[in-house]
């Protein structure tokens, strides 16, 4: 374990070169590819999960909206690969870097946000502006409004940073609670690692869920804008 609570939050370097640039690109390489006509059992079900995952998502899109099935469904996947690889022991979550969860967010949701400008225009604008609003509260609910819609990216990768920052860290903490509980109190270290092992399980489902969830914040900022 490391004495530093925070080190492992830390973007790693090789040669004194940054290597988050290189951990970034790994989790694409191990997701499974097949030449032949028949597929094996493991890449058969990651097509149908994809499939199921794409359909969940395009379903309430119109034609428009659904151009964007292929970068969501690559962007889900990068940030699933990249959440699990991350609880590996030794390793670095680059999604733990409020910097990188900013650098997905910002250019999806402004992508959404100028669609919706150059299609819909009076659509996007009547967001700003709810109908049967009394006269003097007009301008105190546009600067309303106008605050919400710029806060939606950093609202999406702070949720992101914040749920697996907080998971690391208490698998860090209860990983070095068995460690020192080790040498002093055996059954209570099989209960501490117990509860470890249980809590691994939960980071694994937290590591897909806000995968999930980023994304169909994403689609809902596109429905909301097509």
């Amino acid at each position: 374990m490391n004495e530093n609570l925070f080190a492992s939050f830390i973007a790693p370097t090789i040669l004194d070169l940054p290597a988050a640039v290189l951990i970034i690109l790994f989790p694409p390489l191990l997701i499974p590819t097949s030449k032949y006509l028949i597929n094996n059992r493991l890449i058969t079900t990651q097509q149908w999960l994809i499939k199921l995952t794409s359909k969940q998502m395009m379903a309430m899109h119109n034609t428009k909206g659904r151009t964007w099935s292929l970068m969501l469904v690559s962007l889900i996947i990068f940030i699933a690969t990249t959440n699990l690889l991350g609880l590996l022991p030794h390793s670095f979550t680059p999604t733990t870097q409020l910097s990188m969860n900013l650098a997905m967010a910002i250019p999806l949701w402004a992508g959404a946000v100028i669609m919706g400008f150059r299609s819909k225009i009076k659509n996007a604008l009547a967001h700003f502006l709810p109908q049967g609003t009394p006269t003097p509260l007009i301008p105190m609910l546009v600067i309303i409004e106008t605050i919400s819609l710029l806060i939606q990216p950093m609202a999406l990768a702070v949720r992101l940073t914040a749920n697996i920052t907080a998971g690391h860290l208490l698998m860090h903490l209860i990983g070095s609670a068995t460690l020192a509980m080790s040498t002093i109190n055996l059954p209570s270290t099989l209960i501490i690692f117990t509860i470890l092992i249980l809590l691994t399980i939960l980071e694994i489902a937290v590591a897909l869920i806000q995968a999930y969830v980023f994304t169909l914040l994403v689609s809902l900022y596109l429905h909301d804008n097509t």
